[in-house]
C-alpha cells in the first residue's frame, strides 16, 4: 500500500450504469450497447481511461451474457478506439453461481474483469477452482480486479494472495466504501480501515475506491491523496457533489479530472495506466 499519491499518475474508471438502476432513475443512464458506447467516449473526453461495464438484456435486467458483452465491447471499441480499457464484471446479484461466471470470462476473455472474492472465492472449498481461474487468467492476460467489501475482505485476500490462490502479478484492488451502511452512502472515512488493514498485510497492490452518494468526489480525492484511484459514476452515485443531480456520467469523471491537483495527482493516459497496473 502506498501512503502519500507519489508519481503513479490517477486512473479514472466511469462505472456508468451498474446492474440495478434504469432510465427511471437517470434518463442518461446508458443501458445498450450503442448508449454505452456514446458514454465511454463522453468519459474519456472527461479524463477517464477505463470503462466498469455491465451489460442488460433487452427488459433492462443485469446479465452476464457473453454476446451481449461482446457487443458492448465493440461498442466502447468504436467510439474510443482499442487503448481504452474495457472491464467487465462478473457480478452475480443473486443470479448466477461462480461456474457461471467464470463461464463467461473464459468465453469473453475480456482484457480485465472485476471479481468479488465473497462471490468467486467464500470458502476455503473454493480455493482450488479459484486457483485454476485465477492461473488461467494470468495465461490469459485478463486482468483481474478484486472487489473488496470491508477490512475482512482484505485480509482475507492477503491471505489468498501470499498462498498463491491467485497471482500477485498485476492484482488491482477495489475498496467499496459503505457499501452496507443503511443509508447506503459513504464517507471518506470508510477508506480508513481498508488502508490500516492492508497496511497490517503489507499489501503493494495498486487500488481504487467506489463510494455511494453524493460525497463519491470526496471519498475520490481522499483516495487520489493517499495514493490510490477512483472508480466513479451513475453505478453507486447520481449527485454532483453540491447535491445536485449530474447531468451525466462525464460530470461526476469531470469533478476528479478537475481537481486531482489538488490531491498531487497528475492523470493517467490509456498508457500510463496500463503500465501502473501492469496490463500487457
Amino acid at each position: 500500500m502506498t501512503i502519500g499519491a507519489g508519481a503513479v499518475p490517477l486512473i479514472l474508471a466511469v462505472a456508468p450504469n451498474g446492474a440495478r438502476k434504469t432510465k427511471a432513475d437517470h434518463p442518461a443512464l446508458p443501458m445498450q450497447a450503442d448508449e454505452i458506447g456514446l458514454a465511454a467516449a463522453a468519459c474519456r473526453e472527461a479524463g477517464a481511461v477505463m470503462i466498469h461495464l455491465h451489460v442488460r438484456t433487452s427488459q433492462g435486467t443485469h446479465t452476464l451474457d457473453a454476446d451481449l458483452y461482446r457487443a458492448a465491447i465493440a461498442a466502447v471499441r468504436r467510439e474510443v478506439g482499442p487503448d481504452f480499457i474495457v472491464q467487465v464484471t462478473s457480478e452475480a446479484v443473486g443470479l448466477y453461481t461462480p461456474d457461471q461466471q467464470r463461464a463467461m470470462v473464459q468465453s469473453v476473455r475480456p482484457e480485465a474483469v472485476s471479481l468479488a472474492i465473497r462471490e468467486l472465492c467464500a470458502t476455503a472449498e473454493d480455493e482450488t477452482d479459484f486457483a485454476a481461474f485465477t492461473a488461467w487468467m494470468a495465461r490469459e492476460s485478463v486482468h483481474p480486479q478484486y472487489i473488496l467489501y470491508d477490512a475482512d475482505d482484505v485480509a482475507r485476500f492477503a491471505d489468498l494472495q501470499r498462498r498463491g490462490i491467485l497471482s500477485t502479478q498485476g492484482s488491482f484492488i477495489l475498496y467499496v466504501l459503505g457499501r452496507y451502511s443503511k443509508t447506503l452512502t459513504s464517507d471518506p472515512t470508510d477508506l480508513l480501515p481498508f488502508l490500516t488493514m492492508a497496511q497490517t498485510q503489507a499489501l503493494t497492490n495498486p487500488w481504487a475506491i467506489c463510494a455511494f452518494g453524493p460525497k463519491e468526489a470526496a471519498c475520490g480525492l481522499t483516495a487520489a491523496g493517499l495514493g490510490g484511484h477512483c472508480r466513479l459514476g451513475f453505478e453507486n452515485n447520481l449527485r454532483l457533489a453540491n447535491g445536485e443531480i449530474a447531468p451525466d456520467n462525464a460530470h461526476l469523471i469531470a469533478q476528479i479530472a478537475d481537481n486531482a491537483v489538488l490531491a498531487g495527482r497528475v492523470l493517467a493516459t490509456e498508457n500510463s495506466a496500463r503500465l501502473a497496473l501492469g496490463m500487457k
